[in-house]
């Protein structure tokens, strides 16, 4: 139990910046930290939907509203899945070798086409949240923890391109079978809370698109990267969360 809860307490304190305590990161412990990682989801839903509420009880403007539910995920998580972002779009703006792209990734200085795809992005989230209604919150929800699992699988089941660096060290240390398994029992949750919260539409339409954009992240990490990174995992994490909340704002319009 003292191992699994030094899971959570890891798993809290890299992917998100609610207040944890020190821990060791012993091998032991590194086995489960990322059957904890969508649960960070979980409580960006909850506050998500917490703002929902909030924002209607003070009467404020849609522009604030939005801008609060854009800012909120970033602000809980430290932006350190819109690193991998930004890293990712200019690396494959350089349309270089394999190499050429890792070594971009290890750049710490930000070059011109991730500030231009990230802020294109953020516009796109903050639009793209504007058409979703207060009652579909608690179905983003769903989708943090769907993107953090399917994230989070990602790491233990496809290969790397590198031997070391964060991506590598937890996968080193997970149980694959254990963490695959729970990551399907997330998956397959979020969908089932989907359908029974939104309706089958909306389940069917968010794991057809989540199968899509995984599949597409893994031919991307291999072709272009030579095997999956922590960067890449964040990039797609970033871009199938916009996705299924596309999803989600059509589907609740067409549903009237």
């Amino acid at each position: 139990m003292r191992n699994l809860m030094g899971s959570l307490v890891i798993a809290c304190s890299m992917y998100s910046r609610i207040p944890m305590p020190k821990v060791q990161w012993t091998k032991e412990r590194m086995k489960y930290v990322m059957c904890f990682f969508p649960l960070i989801g979980l409580v960006i839903g909850i506050c998500l939907w917490a703002w929902g509420q909030i924002a209607g009880v003070l009467g404020l403007g849609l522009l604030s509203y939005c801008l609060g539910g854009t800012l909120l995920p970033l602000g809980i998580t430290g932006g350190i899945h819109m690193d991998g972002f930004l890293d990712v779009s200019d690396a494959r703006s350089s349309y270089g070798e394999p190499e050429k792209k890792l070594e971009i990734l290890k750049d710490p200085h930000v070059g011109a086409f991730a500030v231009i795809k990230g802020s294109m992005y953020l516009f796109l989230y903050l639009a793209v949240f504007s058409e979703l209604p207060v009652s579909r919150l608690p179905a983003m929800g769903a989708v943090f923890v769907i993107t953090r699992a399917m994230s989070g699988l990602s790491v233990v089941l496809f290969p790397k391109a590198r031997k070391e660096g964060l991506a590598a060290a937890f996968s080193q240390g997970a149980r694959e079978r254990i963490v695959s398994g729970i990551m399907a029992v997330y998956f397959m949750g979020c969908l089932a809370f989907l359908f029974m919260h939104e309706g089958w539409e909306t389940a069917a339409a968010a794991g057809g698109v989540s199968a899509v954009l995984f599949w597409r992240y893994y031919r991307i990490a291999v072709k272009e990267f030579g095997g999956m990174t922590g960067d890449l995992a964040g990039w797609f994490l970033q871009c199938t969360e916009l996705a299924l909340m596309a999803v989600i704002a059509i589907l609740s319009r067409t549903a009237g």
